[in-house]
C-alpha cells in the first residue's frame, strides 16, 4: 500500500459482527473522521505481503521511464562521493561532525584533548561494573568453569548465572543467534519490563539490537516510505532522528521545546507543526520523544505523556518513546514514568490503540557498556504482521552482538539482595550515580555563573546544554569565517582548550539562539581543571569580541 492506492478491507466490529467495507489506503485512513476510525475493528482479511512484478519487469519499466542513465564513474572511479546515494551525502550527525574530526587530528598531534562531545562514559574514566563483567568473562571463556580454583576467582552467583546462560546459548557466545536476539535474554527483558510497569510484556515482541541507534534505525527504515512521509520530533534533539529520517528519504518535522520553561514539551507546539505540515502535504507517520531528554536533561511527567499519547490517538501516530536515560534521574522532583507504563494505565480506547516502539540501551545509565552495543525495543500494539517486516529487516544484519544481548540482559536481571554479589553491584551503583549528580550541579552552576551565558538544571540524561548569547562581533567575525555562531564558539574552544562539545545548530535550536551540549562524564576529580579552561577561554572571547 505504499504507493497510496486504496485498497477495501472487510472488518466488522468486533461487538456486532455486523461487515463492512473500509477504504485502509494511508491518505484515507489520515484523513478519516477520528471517531470512527478509533472504533474497534476485528479484520477478516489475513495481512499477507502485496505481490511485486518481477525484476525483469521492474528494470524494464525503470529503463523506460528513464531519458538519460546516470553518470556511471567519475574521476575514474565508481565508488566517488558525487556518485553515491544522494541521501547519504545531506545527511548530518553533528555528534561526531568536524569538531570530533579536528579533535583527533589535535590528539594525534600530541595536544591533550577531552572529549565532552558524546556520552561515552568509560572512555572518561567510568570503571565497569563488576558483576557485568565477571558474568561476561565466562561466557567468553566458558573453559574457566572448569577449573578447580573456579569458586575462588568468582562470586557463586556469577558462576550460576553464567552456566544457567550458557545452557540457552546454543554455541556459545561466538555463534548467531535469534536475529531478534535469544529466547532467554528477551524473557529477562520482559520480566524487567514487568517489574518496572506492573503490566505483562511479551519477549515475542521485544528485539534485542546493537544499541538502542540500530533499533531506531529499523524503525525508521520501515516508517519512511517517501519524502511525503514525516516524523515529529523534538527541537532540540538528538541528531540520530534528524540523519535517519534524512538517509531514509522521509521529512523531519520539529516541534519546539520551550526553553523558558526548563524545556517543556508544549502540545499545541506539536498540533501547529503538524497542521502545517499536512497543508504541505507531507503525512506524518510517527512522533518522537526522548526522556529524559538529549540533549536538553529534562524529565517528562505523567501528565506530559498522557497529553502526548492522546495526541498520538487523535492524529494517528506511531509514538516512539527513546528511553536511554531512565536510570539518569538527578533532580528530587522529577521522576521517571514510561510511556508504556502510563500508556496501559490510561486503559481503553488508548491502551489497546496507540502504538508504541521502546527504546532502551546498555550505553547509557549507570551501566555505560557503549563499546559493548546492546540495546532492545519493545513493540506494543503493533500490527504482527509490521512485526513481521521487522524482524525480516533485522535478518539482513542475521543477528545482534551475543555479548551486546547477555550485557542488555544482565542490565534487566541484576544480582539478587540475597545473593553475593548484590553489596558490591549495589555500591558501584551508588557511587557512579552520586558522582554523576555532583557533576551535574558543579557544571550547570560554573555555565550559570559566567556572563552571556545560561543554562537550565540538568535534571536527568548525562548532558548540560547551555545557551550563549554571542555579541555582535562574535557572529559577524562567524558570518566572515561561513561559520554559525555557535559553532564558531565551539571550534574556537577547541582550539584554545582541547574541549569537544557540540554546536547547538547541531541539535536544531530556536532561530537566533545559540547554544553548545557538554557531557557531564569528566572524571568528577578532573571536572574543577575543566571549568576553569572553559572559563578562562569564554571571558577571553566576551572580551576579544565586546
Amino acid at each position: 500500500m505504499g504507493n497510496g492506492k486504496s485498497k477495501n478491507v472487510e472488518v466488522g466490529k468486533a461487538e456486532t459482527g455486523k461487515l463492512k467495507r473500509v477504504d485502509v489506503s494511508p491518505v484515507a485512513n489520515y484523513q478519516a473522521n477520528i471517531a470512527e476510525s478509533h472504533e474497534t475493528f476485528a479484520v477478516t482479511e489475513q495481512w499477507s505481503p502485496q505481490p511485486r512484478p518481477s525484476l525483469d519487469k521492474r528494470l524494464s519499466l525503470d529503463l523506460l521511464s528513464s531519458t538519460q542513465l546516470p553518470e556511471q564513474s567519475k574521476q575514474g572511479k565508481v565508488f566517488h562521493p558525487d556518485l553515491l546515494n544522494r541521501n547519504l551525502v545531506q545527511m548530518k550527525y553533528a555528534v561526531r561532525g568536524e569538531l570530533a574530526a579536528k579533535a583527533k587530528m589535535l590528539e594525534e598531534q600530541g595536544k591533550t584533548v577531552t572529549f565532552t562531545n558524546i556520552g561515552n562514559p568509560h572512555a572518561l574514566g567510568q570503571q565497569p561494573i563488576t558483576f557485568y563483567r565477571q558474568v561476561l568473562c565466562l561466557l567468553t571463556a566458558p573453559f574457566l568453569l572448569d577449573e578447580p580454583t573456579i569458586e575462588q576467582l568468582f562470586p557463586s552467583d556469577v558462576i550460576a548465572r553464567a552456566r544457567s546462560y550458557l545452557k540457552d546459548i546454543s554455541g556459545g557466545v561466538g555463534a548467531y543467534s535469534d536475529s531478534r536476539g535469544l529466547q532467554r535474554f528477551r524473557q529477562d527483558v520482559a520480566h524487567f519490563i514487568q517489574k518496572r510497569d506492573g503490566f505483562p510484556s511479551d519477549p515475542n515482541t521485544i528485539f534485542l539490537t546493537d544499541g538502542a541507534s540500530m533499533a531506531v534505525r529499523l524503525c525508521l527504515n520501515a516508517l519512511i516510505r517517501n519524502k511525503q512521509d514525516g516524523l515529529l520530533c523534538p527541537i532540540p534533539q538528538y541528531p540520530l532522528y534528524s540523519a535517519g529520517v534524512e538517509l531514509y528519504g522521509g521529512t523531519l518535522i520539529g516541534y519546539e521545546l520551550d526553553e523558558s520553561n526548563g524545556w517543556a514539551m508544549n502540545i499545541d507546539n506539536l498540533k501547529s507543526q503538524l497542521m502545517a505540515e499536512k497543508q504541505r502535504g507531507v503525512l506524518c507517520r510517527a512522533l518522537v520523544f526522548i526522556n529524559p531528554g538529549n540533549p536538553t536533561g529534562q524529565c517528562l511527567t505523567v501528565e506530559n505523556l498522557r497529553e502526548v499519547i492522546k495526541f498520538a490517538y487523535n492524529e494517528q501516530l506511531v509514538i516512539m518513546a527513546d528511553e536511554v536515560y531512565q536510570e539518569n534521574i538527578y533532580a528530587s522532583d522529577a521522576k521517571f514514568v514510561s510511556c508504556k507504563k502510563v500508556l496501559m494505565e490510561m486503559g481503553a480506547p488508548y491502551s489497546q490503540s496507540v502504538e508504541l516502539l521502546s527504546f532502551h540501551t546498555i550505553s547509557k545509565g549507570l551501566i555505560g557498556e557503549c563499546g559493548l552495543r546492546g540495546g532492545y525495543m519493545e513493540m506494543t500494539n503493533i500490527h504482527p504482521g509490521a512485526v513481521d517486516m521487522i524482524l525480516k529487516l533485522a535478518s539482513i544484519n542475521l543477528c545482534p552482538n551475543v555479548l551486546g544481548q547477555a550485557a542488555t540482559a544482565l542490565m534487566c536481571n541484576p544480582p539478587k539482595p540475597e545473593e553475593p554479589s548484590y553489596a558490591l553491584y549495589t555500591k558501584e551503583r551508588h557511587g557512579i550515580y552520586d558522582s554523576l549528580k555532583r557533576r551535574a550541579e558543579m557544571l550547570v552552576n560554573a555555565f550559570n555563573e559566567l556572563d552571556g551565558i545560561s543554562c537550565n538544571i540538568t535534571k536527568g540524561a548525562l548532558y548540560a546544554f547551555p545557551n550563549i548569547d554571542l555579541p555582535p562581533k562574535a557572529l559577524e567575525a562567524a558570518a566572515k569565517a561561513g561559520r554559525i555562531g555557535d559553532e564558531f564558539y565551539c571550534l574556537a574552544l577547541l582550539d584554545a582548550t582541547g574541549i569537544v562539545t557540540v554546536p547547538g545548530s547541531g541539535f536544531g535550536q530556536v532561530a537566533g539562539t545559540y547554544h553548545f551540549r557538554t557531557t557531564i562524564l569528566p572524571n568528577e576529580a578532573q571536572m574543577p581543571d575543566i571549568i576553569a579552561k572553559f572559563k578562562g577561554f569564554h571571558e577571553k572571547f566576551m572580551t576579544q569580541y565586546a
